[in-house]
C-alpha cells in the first residue's frame, strides 16, 4: 500500500471516529433531556407554588358607576363691558424685540374698596419700558379705577397718588396697620413697593416698612395674611427665577433654529421668596430664613423655588394658615405652619409637589383653593403650561394626602388646550357649588409656527360644576352658554372676581399682556338666591383675612375662607358670596352664619333675610367655644 492509500485510510478512520463520538453525544443529550423533564416540571411547580403563596386572594369590587344626573347647564352669559364701563387701561410689557423673559409674564389686577364706600374698585398693575430702551421712557403707571356699584368706573389714579412707574407684576391688598383703610403692595422686577392708604390717598412707605426686597429680585404673586394669629397681617412675596438682562441675552434661545425666542425658566436658577413678619409699628421683619421657607435643591444646595402662584390656606384644619406655592418647572411647595413662627415643607409628602401621573414637575402658574364639596373636601387648583393639564388636587377633611382629581372630574383634559395663568374658584351661577375659571395665553407670539395646536392669544375657560353625582363633575361651558364675548382669544394673565354691579353674582376681570383688560359682567339668569358676607375684625386682623365662614343650608354646610389672595399676580374681593340655589325667598332658608376667626374664636350671627350683603363685626355675635384642635400627621392619621 502506497503512502496515498495509507493517508486515505487514516482520514477514513478519523471520520468514522467523529461519527461515533457525535452519535454518542446525541444519545447522551436525549437521555439528559428525558431525565431533566421531571426536574424542570418540579421547578415550575415550585415556582408556581411560591407565587401562589405570595398572592392574596380578595374579592374584586368594581368602582361604583357614576350616573349622569338630569341637571342641564344654565345660561352663564359673560358679557364683555370693558369698553362701556369707563376702564381705559393698556398694559405695557416694555418689549422692544430683544425678547427678555419678564416681557412674557404680564401683570395682575386687584378688586378692592380703596375709599370705603362699599363699592368695588379696580387696580391694574402695569409694567414699563426698560431703562435702556432706545425709544425713551414712557409714562405707564399702575391705574386705579373707582367703582360706583353700577359697573361704571372713574380713573382716580392721580388723585389717589398711586401712579407709580415700575416694572410691576403682582399686587396684594390688605389693612396691614388695622386703621380701616385698604393698603396696597406691588411686586416688581426690581424694587417692590408698599403704599399706605391715608384716607384714599396713598403714601409710599416701602423704605420705612423694610419690604422693598432686592433690586436684583423678580417678585411675582404676593399676599397679606396673618400666619402667627397675632391680629396683624404679615406679607408673603413670591420670587421667580434669578434673572438679569445680560444672563438672558447671553443664551441663544430659539424656536425655529434661526430667530430669537423667549427663554424657558429651566435656563435660569431659582430664588428664595420672602416672608415678612408685621411688627405692629409700621415696619416688617424679613423672617424668610428663620421661618423655614427658603428651600434649596437637595443635590446642589442652590435656591430651588421659581414661585409664580401663592395660596394661603389652613389645609390641616388646625386654625393656623399654611402656605401653598406654585413653582414653574420645579416641585410645588406646601409649607405647614408649625404654630410657633416656623414652617415645614411637606409638599412631597402630601402629594402636591409633582404631576402624580408622571412624577415630573410642571410649569405651574396661578393657584387657588376652596372647600370644594359639602363634606369638607379641600381642593387646590393649579394652572399649568401648554400641553400640560391643569391640576386639581383634593384631600378629604382631616386628611393630608392629596389626589389629583383633574382627570376624573372632567377638568383636566380640556385644559391641555391652553397655557393657564390666572385660575380661581367661584360660584358663577349661585347654585352653591364652586365652578372654575382659567385665563389662558401663550408666551410666544409665533408659537403656532412650531406647534400647530397652540396659539398666542387663547380664550379663557369656564368650568361649570354639575355636581358630584354627574357623569362629569366639571363641564367646560360652551359658547352657547357663556356667549361669544367670553371666548374671544386674549393673552390672559392675572384674573380676579368681584360683584361690580351689586346684583349678587360675581363678575370677572382678566389682565391682558400688552393689551386692554377683558372685563365681563356676569349675566347668569338662573334666578338663584345668594348671601354676601363681609367681615370686620377687632381682635383678629381688621379684614378678617383667614377667617372661615360657615352657612347651613338644609342638610348642607357651605364653607368659605376670607382670602383675597388668589389666582395669579392678583387679588379678588374680600367679601364671600354664598350661592343658595333655588330656595324659597319667603322661607327662612338661612338662620345663622358661623365665623371661625383667626386665632380660634367662633361666633354665630343671626341672618334675617337672603339676597343681601351683610357685614359681621367681631364681638357682636353669639360666642361659641372653639372647636377642639385636630392635628394630623402626613399619613392623615
Amino acid at each position: 500500500m502506497n503512502n496515498l492509500d495509507e493517508n486515505q485510510l487514516d482520514d477514513d478512520d478519523d471520520v468514522q471516529n467523529d461519527a461515533v463520538i457525535a452519535s454518542a453525544l446525541r444519545a447522551s443529550l436525549v437521555v439528559f433531556m428525558i431525565l431533566g423533564i421531571p426536574v424542570i416540571a418540579a421547578l415550575v411547580y415550585l415556582n408556581i407554588g411560591v407565587r401562589q403563596e405570595d398572592s392574596t386572594e380578595s374579592e374584586v369590587t368594581l368602582p361604583k358607576q357614576r350616573e349622569e344626573n338630569d341637571r342641564v347647564m344654565p345660561q352663564l352669559v359673560m358679557k364683555s363691558v370693558a369698553n362701556s364701563s369707563g376702564i381705559d387701561f393698556t398694559h405695557d410689557s416694555g418689549r422692544e424685540g430683544q425678547k427678555l423673559l419678564p416681557e412674557t409674564m404680564g401683570s395682575g389686577a386687584a378688586v378692592l374698596d380703596y375709599n370705603g364706600d362699599g363699592h368695588q374698585d379696580l387696580l391694574f398693575v402695569n409694567s414699563t419700558r426698560w431703562p435702556w430702551d432706545t425709544r425713551g421712557q414712557l409714562d405707564s403707571p399702575c391705574r386705579l379705577f373707582k367703582g360706583d356699584g353700577k359697573f361704571q368706573f372713574t380713573d382716580v389714579t392721580e388723585e389717589a397718588e398711586i401712579g407709580k412707574n415700575l416694572y410691576g407684576m403682582g399686587v396684594a391688598v390688605g389693612d396691614y396697620d388695622n386703621d380701616g383703610d385698604t393698603d396696597i403692595f406691588l411686586s416688581a422686577v426690581g424694587k417692590n413697593r408698599l403704599l399706605k392708604n391715608e384716607g384714599g390717598v396713598f403714601e409710599d412707605v416701602t423704605d420705612d416698612a423694610g419690604v422693598g426686597g432686592g433690586d436684583d429680585k423678580w417678585g411675582t404673586s404676593c399676599g397679606f395674611f396673618d400666619y402667627d394669629n397675632d391680629g396683624l397681617l404679615d406679607l408673603f412675596v413670591c420670587n421667580y427665577v434669578t434673572w438679569s438682562k445680560d444672563a438672558d441675552l447671553s443664551q441663544k434661545f430659539t424656536l425655529d433654529g434661526e430667530s430669537r425666542a423667549y427663554g424657558p425658566p429651566k435656563a435660569f436658577s431659582g430664588s428664595f421668596s420672602y416672608l415678612y413678619h408685621n411688627d405692629g409699628d409700621g415696619s416688617f421683619t424679613d423672617v424668610s430664613e428663620t421661618a423655614g421657607i427658603q428651600i434649596r435643591n437637595d443635590d446642589t444646595g442652590v435656591p430651588l423655588g421659581k414661585a409664580m402662584g401663592l395660596a394661603p390656606v389652613d389645609f390641616n384644619g388646625d386654625g393656623w394658615l399654611d402656605i401653598v406655592v406654585a413653582n414653574d418647572t420645579v416641585r410645588n411647595f406646601l409649607f405647614e405652619n408649625n404654630c410657633d413662627g416656623t414652617f415645614s415643607e411637606v409638599g412631597r409628602i402630601c402629594g402636591i409637589a409633582f404631576d402624580r401621573s408622571t412624577g415630573n414637575a410642571r410649569g405651574a402658574m396661578g393657584i387657588d383653593t376652596a372647600q370644594f364639596r359639602d363634606n369638607g373636601t379641600l381642593a387646590i387648583g393649579i394652572g399649568n403650561f401648554a400641553n400640560e393639564p391643569s391640576a386639581l388636587y383634593m384631600a378629604r377633611a382631616g386628611k393630608k394626602q392629596f389626589t389629583d382629581a383633574a382627570m376624573y372630574t372632567g377638568f383636566g383634559p380640556p385644559t391641555r388646550q391652553g397655557l393657564t395663568f390666572g385660575l380661581f374658584f367661584f360660584d358663577v351661577d349661585l347654585d352653591g357649588r364652586f365652578d372654575l375659571l382659567g385665563a389662558n395665553g401663550h408666551l410666544e407670539e409665533e408659537i403656532s409656527k412650531v406647534q400647530a395646536t397652540q396659539r398666542y392669544a387663547q380664550p379663557p375657560q369656564l368650568f361649570w360644576n354639575a355636581g358630584r353625582d354627574a357623569k362629569s363633575e366639571l363641564v367646560l361651558a360652551p359658547e352657547s352658554s357663556v356667549g361669544e364675548d367670553f371666548y374671544q382669544p386674549i393673552v390672559g394673565r392675572g384674573a380676579a372676581f368681584g360683584d361690580f354691579d351689586e346684583d349678587g353674582d360675581q363678575d370677572v376681570v382678566i389682565a391682558v399682556s400688552d393689551g386692554k383688560p377683558a372685563v365681563f359682567r356676569n349675566d347668569q339668569s338662573t334666578g338663584n338666591h345668594w348671601l354676601r358676607v363681609r367681615l370686620e375684625g377687632t381682635d383678629a386682623n381688621r379684614d378678617g383675612i383667614g377667617a372661615i365662614v360657615e352657612l347651613a343650608l338644609g342638610e348642607r354646610v357651605l364653607r368659605q375662607c376670607v382670602m383675597p389672595t388668589r389666582s395669579y399676580l392678583s387679588q379678588c374681593e374680600k367679601a364671600v358670596t354664598f350661592g343658595l340655589g333655588d330656595v324659597q325667598a319667603d322661607v327662612q332658608a338661612v338662620e345663622s352664619i358661623t365665623v371661625a376667626w383667626p386665632g380660634g374664636k367662633r361666633e354665630v350671627f343671626p341672618v334675617s333675610s337672603i339676597d343681601q350683603a351683610i357685614v359681621l363685626r367681631q364681638g357682636t355675635g353669639h360666642a361659641e367655644p372653639p372647636k377642639a384642635e385636630v392635628r394630623v400627621d402626613a399619613s392623615g392619621e
